[in-house]
């Protein structure tokens, strides 16, 4: 007698459980009002906030007569003889490249030495770091107008007043910057650093190699802040450069007010010296807002 094989009776498949059609987030009427409010408060704001820079820009095309409002706040009549006679003017050049050289200058240099001094003060080990690391910072407590004044003595005794380099070395010790660069730097991964020295690799190697392609979002964000301190920077080149060649356009442009020159004039300084700040950030902007998100975020 041989045994037969019934073959099992398939097992039906469990029944689909029923799908909820989800209804339309609709918003209610004190919703809506909200919205509309908070739409309206933000046009406002902005329009605010705008205003100013509608005025100067639209002054400055304005041709040199009295100012009347509001007819002057109209677009037309147009004119660019405002600055036909600012970027015509040698001294406004002058003033620019002082101001290019001054700015940029600075940025390179604070964010090279921040940079490494925020590497050793995150990653390395060495006596007195912690001492000597919160000393420094404790310089964000003193007022700049305290050390003025000594910074001058010692820049004008070693003869740097009417020089470039009068006017930036001071501005390099920048403890702000170091204090950012280090709270980034240490969010970076040990391993990281710990794989290069086992590859042989040195300390300048690893500095160059992994710290700064992996800062990039940090230093574009200190690049901008620093550029755009440095471009608006009035007291201290006013003390520094005091002849009229080595004016910035900060300074060059409010002498210019004891002069009496034009409101159009004025303006159309004011519109030239912050056309290039405007296109540092939209040069950065996109490490700039990365480095804003994650400054400070550790993982």
């Amino acid at each position: 007698m041989t045994d037969t094989i019934v073959p099992a009776a398939p097992v039906a498949a469990p029944a689909a459980a029923p799908t909820r059609r989800r209804r339309p987030y609709r918003v209610g009427r004190a919703g809506r009002g909200w919205l509309v409010t908070r739409t309206a408060l933000l046009l406002v704001g902005a329009a605010i906030t705008l205003f100013p820079f509608y005025a100067m820009v639209v002054l400055s095309f304005k041709p040199t007569g009295p100012v009347t409002f509001p007819d002057s706040l109209l677009p037309w009549p147009f004119s660019t003889e405002a600055y036909d006679q600012v970027i015509g003017a040698k001294s406004v050049l002058r003033w620019m490249w002082n101001t290019v050289v001054y700015s940029v200058v600075s940025v390179v240099g604070v964010l090279l030495f921040a940079s490494m001094a925020g590497y050793a003060f995150a990653k390395k080990r060495f006596p007195g770091k912690e001492a000597m690391f919160w000393s420094f910072l404790a310089m964000l407590m003193v007022p700049y107008h305290v050390t003025m004044i000594p910074t001058f003595i010692i820049i004008s005794e070693l003869g740097g007043v009417d020089t470039y380099w009068g006017m930036i070395v001071p501005t390099l010790a920048n403890a702000q910057a170091v204090f950012l660069m280090r709270q980034f730097i240490a969010s970076l991964p040990d391993s990281l650093f710990e794989a290069a020295r086992l590859d042989g690799c040195s300390e300048w190697r690893v500095y160059v190699s992994i710290v700064l392609p992996l800062i990039k979002p940090i230093l574009a964000t200190l690049g901008v802040f620093v550029f755009l301190w440095h471009w608006n920077d009035f007291l201290w080149p006013l003390i520094v450069g005091q002849s009229l060649d080595m004016r910035t356009l900060t300074t060059g442009i409010a002498s210019l007010q004891q002069e009496n020159v034009a409101l159009n004039m004025l303006l159309a300084g004011s519109v030239v010296a912050f056309v290039p700040i405007f296109a540092a950030y939209l040069i950065g902007q996109r490490y700039f807002q990365e480095g804003v998100a994650t400054t400070g975020i550790k993982g």
